[in-house]
This record gives structure tokens, sequence and C-alpha cells, in this order.
């Protein structure tokens, strides 16, 4: 894509500048992929609004951007606008009909720790995931046998038109890891979630407690990676069959798989862009020979990549 000048500009209406040539590395999970051509971490909706219209005019593709897990962004990186939501974390609870309302930024471990702080149950099961709620709701993220679209009520999504409208849970076409809003051009602003009231709230905790070290006591959270890397082939489990191949360790530059849980890719400090898609490759290839099973990755793909990838996605 081409280079834009190198300083950033103001826009009208947002407090905040866009800035060109973002490196996004840092900003996933994984630590990979390119740089973003224009970039904004607004902390106020005026200055994502702002950020928004500036994007239509100039006919820019919008991104979005949360905590930066479970994705590959492209090594030669994202054209346009990526606006990242880090900073958008508003939320409301209402106690009467137990339930909350929340910004796409929101962190999914500090929502689930917030909400067991006040006795609402049902979404401990969420501690665990290094993500945002604008990702769960696309990506229908879950865990522990549970998921975002058991507490979805609606979500709040700006259209390509620059409409905000509101989806009820049945217009989202949820199934296992996946929405009708993966690949559309509907961006997640917010969402209302459904909570169980009235319990004890050293009793949520606990529960959040135990879910967050069963998390940490069997995947390599602690280290760089994008999280699970491909949807479970139900009845089988993605990391067993990667496990039996004798695929742990298989590494290509700077990635390898996880020894902790094969179902994992991990970056030891240089990997690149180019290295996962390597191990993913490799891997999805020899699981389909050894068990004939084609592995289908839930990792999503962002921006423009060197090489093809499309035999994967």
């Amino acid at each position: 894509m081409d280079a834009p000048e190198r300083r950033p500009i103001h826009i009208l209406g947002a407090k905040c500048p866009l800035y060109p040539q973002i490196p996004l590395a840092k900003m996933t999970t994984l630590r990979v992929g390119g740089a973003a051509q224009w970039y904004m971490a607004p902390r106020h909706l005026d200055d994502l609004y702002a950020a928004l219209s500036w994007a239509n005019s100039e006919g820019f593709p919008i991104t979005f951007l949360g905590a930066g897990s479970n994705l590959l962004i492209g090594d030669r990186g994202i054209s346009g606008l990526v606006i990242s939501t880090r900073y958008l974390r508003d939320y409301h609870l209402d106690d009467t009909s137990a339930t909350v309302t929340v910004a796409a930024g929101f962190p999914l471990p500090k929502l689930a720790w917030e909400l067991a702080s006040h006795g609402l149950s049902g979404f401990e099961w969420a501690v665990g995931i290094p993500g945002t709620l604008g990702g769960a709701v696309v990506m229908n993220a879950g865990a522990h046998r549970s998921c975002l679209a058991d507490n979805l009520v609606e979500v709040e999504v700006l259209e390509a038109d620059g409409q905000i409208v509101t989806l009820p849970r049945s217009d989202l076409g949820y199934s296992y890891r996946t929405s009708c809003l993966q690949g559309s051009s509907q961006l997640v602003l917010g969402a209302t979630l459904q909570l169980q009231g009235g319990e004890d709230p050293v009793l949520v905790r606990l529960r959040t407690d135990k879910h967050l070290k069963q998390r940490h006591g069997t995947q390599p959270y602690h280290r760089p990676s994008c999280g699970s890397v491909f949807r479970n082939p139900k009845p089988q489990a993605a990391g067993w069959l990667i496990e039996q191949a004798g695929l742990k360790g298989y590494r290509v530059g700077g990635v390898h798989v996880a020894n902790e849980h094969a179902n994992f890719i991990l970056n030891t400090g240089q990997g690149t862009t180019q290295d996962a898609i390597a191990v993913i490759r490799h891997v999805r290839e020899i699981v389909q020979h050894r068990w004939n099973v084609e592995l289908q990755p839930e990792v999503k793909l962002l921006g423009e990549f060197s090489q093809d990838v499309s035999d994967l996605w």
C-alpha cells in the first residue's frame, strides 16, 4: 500500500489525531504483522464517529482492532484506517434485569471479574480469554462449554452507510466460533449481555478463579500466541489430533507449535507472519494425511499478505 506522509493529522470533530504507518505487531498477542496505513485509538465515541466520517470521505476501508488476539495480521499491513477499540470501555449494569451493556473495547477477563464482584453469574467462562467484547461477539468466543451467544441479548453495529443499528441475537447466525458478522462490513460498537443475578459474589468469584486457573494450567497464555489456531472438528479436539501426529514443537523460523497445548502456536520473539502461516499450513497438511481430517482455522486474517493464503481459509 502507498505510504502517506509520516506525520499525524487532526480531523474535524476528533480530539485524538490519526497516525500514519503505525506498526501493529506489538498490538497483537502473537506479536507479528505489518503496519496500519492510518491508525486511531479513540477514547470517546465522538472521536470514533469523526474518524469513520473521515475514512468514508477518503474512500478508505475501516478495520476494528481489539486486543489483537485470535488473528493474524498480514506482513504487508492493513490498508485504510485501523481503529483500535482498546480505550472504548464504557459499561452499564442493570441489577434489576441482571443485564450489562458493554462497549466493544472492554476486555473479557476484566468484564468477567467485574460481573462476579456484583454477584452476576454466567460469564465466568470468559475470564481466561485474552480478547475484547467486540471480537468475542463477532467470533462467538467460548470456553468451558459456554460461548458469547449464550449471554448475548443484542448488539449495536455501525453499518457501511454510517447508520447505527441494534440487532437481536436471532439475527446474527451464531454457530460454533462464528457469526454472520464475520467478513461483513458491520462494525460492532457494543452489546448487551444477560446474566443471572442475586448470587453471592464470593461464590461467583471462586468459580471465576477456578476457570482462570484451569485455563492457565493447560494453555500457554503467558507467552505470545494467537489463541487456539483451529476449530475443534467435533467430536474430536484439534489439539489432540495435532499432538498425536507428533507435531508438538514443530518450528518454522521464530514460530513453533506449543508443547503445552498443540492447538497453540508461539512466537519465540523473532517470528513473522510468514513463519506462522508456514506452521499452520504444515500442521493442517499432516493432520489431513494422518487422520483424513481437514482442520479449519479459528484464527482470523486481517490485511495484506505476501503469499497466497486462500488455501487455508
